[in-house]
């Protein structure tokens, strides 16, 4: 397998993983659940299955500039990154 095909495949793997993760009963991913968080909208609420897509892959733009979309987080009220600001999402510590 080429290193094209085994990219897809590892990209399509995490938006299964993520996303099927963060919109069910749990709320988050296993490393999330163990630390005591979970994903919401900003009203609380699970999210939806596309509503957690949409945050995926949102993600990339996070990344895209030196982490900028992430490290954005320490500085914003509710402690949201970029792609949680983008998703209407919120990541709360139980």
């Amino acid at each position: 397998m080429d290193q094209t095909a085994s990219g897809a495949i590892s990209t399509i793997i995490r938006w299964l993983y993520y996303p099927r993760m963060e919109s069910a009963s749990r709320q988050a991913t296993l490393g999330k659940s163990l630390l005591g968080m979970t994903v919401t909208d900003l009203r609380g609420q699970h999210i939806s299955f596309l509503h957690a897509t949409g945050r995926y892959f949102a993600k990339f733009l996070s990344a895209l500039i030196l982490m900028i979309g992430y490290i954005m987080a320490a500085f914003t009220e509710r402690k949201q990154a970029l792609h949680d600001k983008l998703a209407d999402t919120l990541v709360l510590v139980r």
